[in-house]
């Protein structure tokens, strides 16, 4: 019967090594949707073209910036609150700050015929694939 050694160490070393990730993943960023990326985004395909869909409730259009470059979308912006003069603050929940969030896309995006859209806390990017990224068949001759 083989005999199977413990080490305890090597255990230790693992949880050391799942901590260490851990702390190195994103999910513990700060940012105003207190709870990883943001803004939290989903993306879709239709056709060649591309579509996002970006939570930004509270953001104003004009503290949004958006950048294409490549297959790469950018999101930033700030999110701001304003409160009452003389009016103390009881509980603060709703966050406040900066953020900037890049996402790479599966194609090349033209940038001169993305469309954006922003309304009721929702921004719609509507993203066209690059003309030079799309397949080209081929005739055999």
């Amino acid at each position: 019967m083989p005999m199977l050694s413990y080490d305890p160490f090597e255990t230790l070393l693992d949880l050391q090594r799942t901590l260490d990730t851990f702390r190195q993943s994103r999910w513990l960023e700060s940012s105003p949707s207190a709870g990883g990326s943001y803004p939290p985004i989903n993306v879709f395909r239709k056709g060649d073209d591309l579509l996002i869909i970006a939570e930004v409730p509270g953001v104003n259009k004009s503290n949004l910036d958006i950048q294409i470059q490549g297959n790469a979308v950018r999101i930033a912006g700030s999110k701001t609150i304003d409160y009452p003069n003389k009016a103390s603050l009881h509980r603060r929940e709703r966050l406040t700050g900066a953020f900037d969030r890049t996402v790479a896309l599966p194609v090349e995006i033209d940038p001169d015929r993305v469309r954006a859209e922003c309304r009721d806390g929702l921004l719609a990017l509507f993203l066209a694939r690059a003309e030079r990224d799309k397949p080209k068949s081929i005739k055999i001759s």
